[in-house]
């Protein structure tokens, strides 16, 4: 069902001051430009026609930008059936690492300084106890989804990520968690050295880093949280479906906008996940909005260790033959259905004809946003 409010309708009531605002980097004014105009004339596209019925469909391009809320549903299942086929029939795990607001202030100024941090500190962590004999004793692997956002649009930059049961011993035996509990390994435990590694690595990428800075990390302790192994393997996927493509708000959580501001629902996971309504000015909540795009080619979904890019073409085969035969059956990936432009949406025959190709139009009003499509193209 289409959402009878949109962050295009917000953006093209205020684009005058998005184009002269100066909080808004030229970035992220050239992404907010795509979202206003996806799907619309601007972008271009096509006029079709049924040389059966004589039914008329006229369609326009998607920006594709990855924090449009128009873009992400396809993109989503098609990273959800990549994934089901690399499944591995053991326990799953969901471990989330989050950022102090200590750091918000850096992280406005270099965002992709403080991610690929966060994103570095993770992995280190996780594999410092993994890799201990104590603990596993193997080489495990995790894949992490960078979210920057809570709920009322402010950052929060934190990692969701699925971490499977077990791991690859030095000699290539696969090795399973100890026993059946909610964590994976001591969560407290692993919040110091995930501070402690995102201190050391940080003032290593940045060695001018403010003193009072790392020291205020240091009195705040920091948050790892875990939640218990998931059903199967069968639900891993589509649990992680949920924040891969996600943006920081979607369509449909727009309530009202007028001339002057935007209401939004939330919740409030302070008061038991209580749904809200939130009411902001238009600049402001394009301005919070703006927060959450993030650099360009920054890549917000990384694989790491046994499920990495370089080692899972190798490692899942050779864990799959070590586990039990019951064990082995691989998960059935879903079959994907197919857009067919050619199929009438009122006849259903493929009878559809282009008529005329609407071309692409230039950039919105303004010397700035014209400018920075020039520089990008």
């Amino acid at each position: 069902m289409r959402a009878r409010h949109e962050v295009a309708h917000v953006l093209r009531a205020h684009w005058p001051q998005v184009e002269h605002c100066a909080g808004i980097n030229s970035w992220q004014l050239r992404t907010l430009a795509a979202i206003m105009r996806c799907r619309t004339r601007q972008m271009g596209g096509h006029v079709d026609a049924c040389t059966g019925c004589g039914q008329v469909r006229v369609s326009y391009n998607s920006c594709r930008n990855r924090h449009c809320p128009k873009c992400q549903g396809r993109k989503r299942e098609q990273w959800i059936q990549a994934r089901e086929q690399e499944l591995l029939p053991v326990p799953y795990f969901h471990v989330v690492f989050t950022l102090p607001d200590t750091l918000n202030q850096l992280a406005l100024h270099q965002p992709r300084l403080v991610y690929d941090t966060l994103f570095e500190a993770a992995w280190q962590t996780l594999l410092a106890f993994a890799t201990d004999t104590k603990h596993l004793g193997a080489r495990p692997g995790m894949v992490a989804v960078l979210h920057t956002w809570g709920q009322t649009l402010s950052l929060h930059p934190h990692l969701h990520c699925i971490v499977p049961g077990g791991g690859l011993t030095k000699h290539g035996r696969w090795r399973g968690a100890r026993g059946k509990g909610k964590y994976l390994f001591p969560v407290k435990a692993m919040s110091r050295v995930y501070r402690a590694t995102y201190v050391r690595v940080l003032k290593e990428k940045l060695p001018q880093v403010d003193k009072e800075l790392i020291s205020g990390l240091f009195k705040k302790e920091w948050v790892v949280y875990a939640k218990r192994p998931f059903a199967g393997p069968g639900h891993v996927v589509e649990y992680l479906g949920r924040y891969t493509h996600k943006i920081a708000l979607s369509n449909h959580r727009i309530k009202e906008v007028d001339e002057q501001s935007v209401t939004f629902s939330y919740r409030d996971y302070r008061q038991g996940a209580r749904k809200l309504e939130m009411r902001l000015g238009g600049m402001e909540f394009i301005r919070r909005f703006a927060l959450h795009i993030l650099p360009r080619g920054f890549v917000r979904i990384r694989h790491y260790g046994i499920l990495s890019g370089t080692a899972k073409g190798a490692a899942i085969p050779v864990i799959r033959q070590q586990l039990p035969e019951e064990k082995r059956r691989k998960v059935e990936v879903r079959q994907l259905e197919e857009y067919n432009p050619l199929v009438c949406p009122c006849c259903k025959k493929e009878t559809m004809v282009t008529l005329q190709v609407l071309a692409k139009r230039g950039p919105p009003q303004g010397l700035r946003t014209q400018r920075r499509y020039q520089e990008f193209e």
